[in-house]
């Protein structure tokens, strides 16, 4: 199993600040339960789906920081729920990665069409997931810290004026 570094500044410690929600897609058990596995030492609350439609009712539940996606599932493919997020004017700025055993350069132009912001092929690399969902994260939470600052200096320019 590869080794987590114990140490990975400014990502970790700056989720734990707004302990960031992340949503897992699979229909398999197991491969939920490895990717929480690889998750648990993140500073961030992991909740699970286990379908495409399930994925959607609890992206408008939890409004999650991030979704990690499954491609091949029952009801509704990862493409279709990572389209519909990204159509999405509500939740189009939350991160997809897009995680399968599919590997044609195909599916990855299809993953990318659909919107995903990053794709991880099976079996799952687990320094390379936690770095992946980190940066997505911290990504995000900028976004989110720069949204703020932007009104707030628009809420000075409406006063002043």
């Amino acid at each position: 199993m590869d080794q987590i570094p114990t140490h990975t500044p400014d990502l970790a410690e700056g989720l734990a600040e707004c302990r960031p929600t992340i949503l897992l897609v699979d229909d398999n058990e197991q491969n939920l339960e490895l990717l929480q596995a690889y998750l648990e030492d993140l500073p961030c609350k992991v909740q699970v789906a286990r379908d495409g439609v399930e994925a959607l009712e609890q992206v408008k539940a939890l409004d999650p920081d991030l979704v990690v996606l499954d491609v091949m599932m029952p009801r509704m493919s990862g493409f279709q729920v990572c389209e519909r997020i990204k159509g999405d004017p509500a939740t189009r700025e939350i991160p997809v990665v897009m995680v399968t055993a599919l590997n044609e350069v195909g599916d990855v132009e299809r993953a990318v069409d659909a919107g995903t912001d990053d794709f991880l092929t099976k079996p799952v690399n687990r320094l390379e997931l936690v770095t992946r969902v980190t940066s997505l994260l911290r990504v995000r939470q900028l976004k989110r810290q720069l949204d703020n600052a932007v009104r707030m200096a628009e809420d000075m320019r409406r006063q002043e004026g």
